[in-house]
């Protein structure tokens, strides 16, 4: 409630003068006692300040001299410091006194800088939180760059901020800018700088190569200035009111959609901070044919990494598993991966293309990896019975030969010998085969019809296939009981001559 000079007058008269207290004052005027006790109040602190004496005041020019020397000293230090010279006061009040006492630092006054059209851009990572994907929980990380004189902005969205999506980026945003500015300004993050001591820097080799690809100059800020790289600290903080709050989307790639969607859009239509007079998207056009155009090759951005495959034919990238011939198990191998595909070589040999998976232990198949796998198998379990069944008969490579160059498929004739083996002694299956071979029917079935007109012959019935179990092939094992008197040489003699 605001009062009028005229009504706080006639309160302090009233009270003042008359000797009416508050509650009668605010019951004539119709005004609230708080209002009319504050008017009093002031009137009190307007006149001359009654200066009282503190238990701290024989200890402040030790304490005004400390904290000229040591302005970051803690107060519970200090306390401790004028304790031990006899100050016995508590600490609690103590505090109260000196945050009055403690000088306040300076503050630091700023150029305002202009840079000329296409010389500088400024860029850094942004954490967005978290994005869940199936199993797995993914740090979302916004990629921002700015031109410095323009304040175009470029933002993309990744699951990490290691170097390959840097550098990644970085080539998106010359794309989307349609060109190279000649600096730009970075933080010191380790994808730019691995060791800083004052103005010596250790700059990341892999930024080196890449700034000379795209002949540009990679220009760290000072440790602890973000004021130096003011521009795209303000563009982060922008595309947090101005994009993300509120944002909804279902993956990533809608996501870098919507950012594409709104650089273009809105963010390019507000004001140039730089020229309130025009928009961004006018300061853009005048300042793109400034930026150095980019060179013919495009630099190799995609990750590497050394794999090791096992016995499966997976390996293993970023927590997923990826199918590979059967024929490159337990080799090393090397992977290539972009933010969508993976590609996986052996040597300089590419032997299989994946789509990325961001889940958390997925198996991404190709199924012809499988079924060559598969069929490799079954080709040697044929082999395995091929050679089981010539060391038993010896006409079995023949008959096989015949039968292939006959047309015949090799699998089902081996496992239907590796039966009539079972049932039938290995001289009559031989037999059988001969005979076979002598019609020119190399064929299971001819081997078999041969067999029965045999057993028929002799007037005797068919066998009967019976498959038994392990558990039954165990309990018809013979097992010869041990010779107890071997023991008895391990202890000297027999129990009953000790």
């Amino acid at each position: 409630m605001t009062l009028d000079n005229d009504l706080a007058a006639k309160i302090k008269r009233l009270h003042y003068s008359d000797k009416w207290p508050i509650g009668t004052i605010a019951a004539q005027l119709n005004v609230h006692h708080s209002a009319v006790r504050r008017i009093i109040e002031l009137e009190t602190l307007e006149k001359a300040p009654v200066i009282r004496r503190s238990m701290i005041d024989p200890y402040l020019p030790f304490i005004l001299d400390t904290l000229e020397k040591y302005p970051k000293l803690t107060a519970s230090r200090l306390f401790h410091m004028v304790r031990e010279r006899g100050y016995p006061g508590k600490e609690s009040h103590f505090r109260d006194l000196i945050a009055r006492h403690r000088p306040a630092p300076p503050s630091e006054a700023f150029f305002r800088l202009r840079t000329l059209p296409g010389e500088q851009m400024q860029c850094d990572w942004a954490d967005f939180g978290t994005l869940e994907i199936g199993r797995a929980r993914r740090k979302l990380m916004g990629f921002v760059m700015v031109l410095s004189y323009s304040r175009k902005i470029f933002l993309r969205f990744f699951f990490d901020a290691r170097m390959a999506n840097f550098l990644r980026a970085h080539h998106e945003a010359f794309v989307a800018f349609g060109g190279v500015p000649r600096v730009i300004l970075y933080d010191n993050l380790k994808s730019a700088v691995l060791q800083r001591e004052g103005a010596a820097i250790q700059f990341n080799p892999e930024i080196l190569k890449f700034s000379a690809h795209y002949r540009f100059e990679a220009k760290p800020v000072q440790v602890r200035k973000p004021t130096q790289k003011g521009r795209v600290e303000r563009a982060i903080r922008y595309i947090r009111d101005a994009f993300f709050a509120g944002r909804e989307f279902v993956s990533l790639d809608e996501l870098n959609q919507q950012a594409h969607l709104w650089c273009q859009g809105p963010a390019a239509d507000r004001l140039c901070p730089g020229d309130q007079t025009i928009t961004v998207r006018a300061a853009y056009e005048a300042e793109r044919p400034r930026l150095q155009a980019l060179p013919d090759n495009p630099y190799p951005t995609a990750e590497r990494v050394e794999v090791s495959a096992a016995k499966t034919p997976y390996i293993r990238f970023d927590e997923n598993d990826y199918t590979i011939p059967h024929t490159h198990v337990q080799r090393d191998l090397t992977v290539f991966a972009d933010d969508r595909t993976l590609r996986v070589v052996d040597g300089v040999t590419l032997i299989a293309t994946h789509i990325r998976s961001y889940d958390k232990g997925a198996q991404v198949e190709i199924q012809e990896h499988l079924d060559q796998l598969l069929e490799q198998k079954r080709k040697a379990k044929t082999h395995r019975g091929i050679d089981r069944l010539t060391q038993a008969i010896p006409l079995t490579e023949d008959f096989l030969v015949q039968a292939a160059e006959a047309g015949y498929s090799l699998r089902p004739i081996v496992r239907g010998l590796e039966e009539l083996l079972e049932r039938h002694p290995a001289a009559q299956v031989q037999s059988a085969m001969a005979e076979a071979l002598d019609r020119g029917v190399p064929h299971i079935n001819a081997v078999q019809l041969t067999l029965d007109r045999q057993l028929e012959d002799a007037q005797k019935a068919p066998p009967v296939a019976v498959r038994l179990t392990a558990a039954q092939r165990a309990r018809d094992v013979i097992v010869t009981p041990h010779d107890l008197k071997t023991y008895d040489q391990l202890t000297g003699g027999s129990n009953g001559d000790q």
